[in-house]
């Protein structure tokens, strides 16, 4: 045998190690759980609630693997965190806000979409609820094992739903609130993308196609700062500590601009002193949006844990109170459900959410640390945006709308320069080459407003090398095309945002008639 098959070997036996690792590490955290359920429990039935915190569990190590990744996955991606600091910090701020924040009532009638009538027999309500854990945690650990990021709300929904339908019929479903959520698909993405790619562009324009980047960046980034700043205090106000601290909405307008004034206050002459230190060149200046990239993770992580563990928790709080013999639309969550819940979010990000980190990060589209800003800001003010209208968004939706927003406008701007550049070719045609790599040299240096007076300077003197005619014209763009965004992600991606809501409606579907047709054995 030789040394690369043993390598070989080596290697593959290193894998399944890593993976009895951490298959350890879930059993021993489902075991910890089951006996808490156990201390906890009022003892009336202790199987039936140790199977349905077990089921929660999965789905919150679900959320952590999938969810999560939008949260951090641009700040990697852009190496403004290493992937280790950036689980560490999501591991922190997500438990933190499912603890914290997660809030004391959880409906159990999801987004009324489906009839609080349906579910007049306990044990019909009870096996509604664990069918929709179990579908959505199924299809979103499928998901996160393609490599898909999808919205944990649809997968839970979807199951909802589905067991729904199984228990009551078609008429128990509210069908216009699932337009809503069917908006949301078209609704989320596209607004998460126009609102990164238009930040984008401002900073293009205001920054980085400047000559003196370093003055532009001083005036500027502060700005932009100041806007993250409001934008993300809002959205914690209304989405992450909403539980906590109770303020009508001109309140907290009125206090996450104060906040906002003294974080402006305290920057600008911090970003004026780093930037006195850095090159005139669009990389270096991208470091001054390390810390509130690192901010910007942090605050969507705290806030997406006080929300989105709701999905785990959700149905769990409803199993347990329903065991009681207690049936209500609104569940109170037991602060030990919420720390579970918390907990198993981080496990599950811990020791399976790297995989989606680096497909939201790095397999879409390439990332520095200002496109990585747009993302982080347009995720805030899509969500903000949204809830004024009363438009119901998915946040992973919104983070990889903005991500595809900001690729396709880097392929635009990208093509568009490259058209121009070909454009200058054609006009000196036939002249000295040192002449015209001058003249382009030049013009790459222009800026925006320098670069069209030249092409209409150009233009103005009618020169025949210039006319391109559309079929040229057509194969011109053809072959200098750039495609910055990986069709295949984008294919793979909509095609599980599509069939999300439909597969964990069916499997929960089949699961609810399995469970009744068991339910004598707890």
């Amino acid at each position: 045998m030789d040394i690369g098959n043993i390598k070989q070997i080596e290697k593959a036996t290193q894998f399944g190690t890593k993976d009895i690792r951490k298959i350890g590490i879930v059993i021993i955290f489902m075991f910890l759980s089951s006996l808490i359920a156990t201390i906890f429990s009022d003892g009336s039935n202790n199987i039936l609630l140790i199977v349905s915190v077990v089921v929660g569990m999965y789905m919150a190590m679900n959320i952590g693997a999938n969810d999560v990744a939008n949260n951090v996955g641009p700040a990697v991606g852009s190496n403004t965190m290493s992937m280790f600091a950036a689980i560490i910090i999501a591991m922190i701020f997500e438990a933190g806000g499912a603890i914290i924040a997660g809030g004391d009532v959880v409906d159990t009638i999801r987004s009324g979409i489906v009839s609080q009538e349906a579910f007049s027999d306990i044990n019909i309500f009870i096996s509604v609820m664990l069918s929709a854990l179990i579908a959505g945690a199924l299809w979103l650990n499928l998901a996160t094992f393609v490599g898909a990021p999808v919205s944990t709300t649809h997968s839970i929904v979807g199951g909802l739903i589905g067991s729904s339908i199984a228990a009551g019929g078609f008429s128990v479903i509210d069908w216009n609130v699932m337009l809503g959520i069917v908006a949301s698909w078209v609704i989320s993405p596209i607004a998460g993308g126009i609102i990164a790619a238009f930040f984008l562009m401002i900073i293009k324009r205001t920054i980085t196609y400047k000559q003196d980047k370093q003055l532009s960046a001083k005036r500027v980034v502060p700005i932009l700062i100041f806007i993250m700043s409001w934008s993300f205090m809002l959205y914690l106000f209304q989405k992450g500590l909403s539980k906590v601290i109770t303020l009508n909405l001109f309140t907290q307008v009125i206090v996450s601009f104060l906040i906002s004034v003294i974080i402006f206050i305290i920057t600008k002459p911090l970003i004026n002193k780093k930037a006195n230190y850095l090159k005139n060149t669009k990389d270096s200046i991208g470091e001054l949006f390390t810390f509130p990239l690192i901010f910007a993770a942090a605050l969507l992580s705290f806030a997406h844990g006080a929300n989105d563990v709701a999905n785990a928790i959700g149905p769990l709080a409803a199993i347990n109170q329903a065991i009681s013999g207690v049936m209500e639309a609104k569940s109170s969550v037991p602060i030990w459900i919420m720390v579970l819940g918390g907990f198993g979010i981080s496990i599950g990000l811990a020791l399976y959410g790297p995989k989606l980190i680096r497909t939201v990060g790095s397999e879409i589209t390439e990332l520095d640390k200002i496109r990585a800003f747009c993302i982080a800001l347009s995720a805030s003010i899509t969500v903000l945006v949204a809830s004024a209208l009363g438009l119901p968004v998915s946040s992973t939706h919104i983070a990889i709308g903005a991500i595809f927003g900001i690729g396709f406008l880097r392929e635009y701007l990208k093509s568009n320069y490259k058209q121009m550049e070909q454009e200058i070719i054609q006009a000196h045609k036939g002249r000295d080459a040192q002449i015209v790599e001058k003249f382009l040299n030049n013009f790459r240096k222009a800026s925006i407003a320098k670069k069209q007076l030249i092409l209409k300077e150009l233009k103005n003197n009618k020169s025949p090398n210039l006319k391109i005619n559309k079929k040229d014209r057509k194969a011109l763009k053809k072959n200098i095309k750039n495609e910055l965004v990986r069709r295949s992600a984008i294919i793979k991606i909509i095609m599980a945002w599509l069939v999300t809501v439909p597969v964990s409606a069916i499997v929960s579907a089949v699961l609810f008639f399995v469970i009744i047709h068991f339910k004598d054995m707890f």
